[in-house]
Parts: structure tokens; sequence; C-alpha cells
């Protein structure tokens, strides 16, 4: 059974995962606060990704980081500590974990990474100045590490667009502003986070394992069409 690295495990779409998978996968959660799951698969390390020192892994096949943000203001409203923030919880973070988990991952059983973006990377928006300028950063580092870990270690990350999560809380407060945003999308609809969670397990597994340095657009339509 490979054992699975999920940062941020214990809300949204890495709770969706933990959820998921947890039967069939060894899972190790790190997060601030613990999954209201128990599992004999499931192990939880409280951490603050940013703040802690992380804890020590000896083994693992895969590594998810889940944590983001969405700070959406107008640029002149936006701080430089805003776009500090971002960057370090979309970026900085990832690189830590990546750092201090690649050893055991290198000696994984064909081990993967997948990261998350967002469709504001590719789909100008307005008021998403700060966190499109920290998830493109995100492409840029699954695309770079894509061609130096190849080929032991693959890397790949998803670019959501709305996520009924509670990060996305501020988008979906009332009946009208969910309908406003799915009539936005070609496929009017948003996106679950179990639909998430399916994607980011197919890019650990076995079925994704010519894939590498990809960015997937889970887009519900709206980057690539126009209707």
């Amino acid at each position: 059974m490979n054992t699975v690295i999920v940062v941020g495990g214990s809300k949204g779409i890495g709770k969706a995962i933990v959820e998921q998978s947890v039967a069939n996968l060894k899972i190790i959660n790190i997060s601030r606060s613990a999954p209201d799951i128990q599992h004999p698969n499931l192990i939880h390390h409280s951490c603050d990704i940013t703040d802690d020192a992380l804890p020590h892994i000896d083994h693992a096949d895969g590594l998810v980081y889940c944590p983001g943000s969405i700070n959406l203001k107008p640029i002149s409203r936006l701080s430089m500590d805003d776009f500090k923030n971002d960057f370090e919880i979309n970026v900085l973070g990832a690189v830590k974990v990546i750092q201090k988990y690649l050893p055991i991952l290198k000696q994984g059983n064909r081990p993967s990474i997948v990261l998350f973006s967002t469709v504001a990377a590719k789909l100008g928006m307005p008021f998403h100045a700060s966190i499109a300028v920290a998830k493109s950063g995100v492409e840029g580092l699954v695309k770079s590490l894509g061609a130096e870990l190849a080929p032991t270690i693959r890397i790949n990350a998803i670019a959501p667009t709305v996520t009924n999560t509670d990060l996305a809380a501020k988008l979906l407060r009332n009946d009208t502003q969910v309908a406003n945003i799915t009539q936005r999308h070609p496929l009017k609809k948003i996106l679950a986070p179990n639909e998430v969670a399916d994607m980011a397990l197919f890019l650990l597994s076995e079925k994704a394992a010519s894939i590498s340095g990809q960015i997937f657009e889970l887009d519900c339509g709206i980057v690539t069409f126009k209707i």
C-alpha cells in the first residue's frame, strides 16, 4: 500500500482527497487542525506550514500540497503584505514541503507530486492580481521541477475554477451568487471537492505514469470556451 503525504487535508479539497483515498492508501496528513475522520490508515501531524518545522516522515510515495488562498481586492487595496502572504502560502509553502520530503520521495514507489493552481492564472479576472501572481508561480514551479526531477518523480498541478469549499464561501454566500457564478461557466456548474480530489488521485496513480509537468484546468469550460 502506497503512502501519500497530504498537506492541508482537514478541509475542502484536501479533506475530499483524504476521505476518498484513505481506504486504499496510507495517508499522512499535515495541517493545523485534524481531519474529522478517523481511520487506521490515517496519521495526522498538527503543523502550521508557514511557521512550524515540518514533521519527520520516513517514507512516502506521493505528495499533495493543498493550502491556498482567495484574496480578492482591487489592486489599489492590495498591500505588499497581501502579495507576500499569498506567495508564502501558495508557493513558498509548497517549496518548503517539497524540499523537506524530496529525499524520501526519491526512494518511493514511482513517486508523484500534485500542486494546485487556479483558472485565474490563465483567465484574466478582476481583483485576482495577488492570487494570480502566486498561482502563476506554482505553475512555473511545476514546469521547472517536472524537468528537473524526471524520470524519478512526476509533478503536475490542477487549476480548478470555483469549488464549493469553505475557502470559496465568500463567493458563494447565497443562492443568487451561486446561480450567477454557475451561469458564467459554459458547463453551467461549479466544482464539488470530490471532483477535484478524483483528478488529484488520478495524477498520483499509475494511470498517470506518462504525465508530468502539466497544468490541468478543471474549469467547467470557462477558460477554454466562449459561449
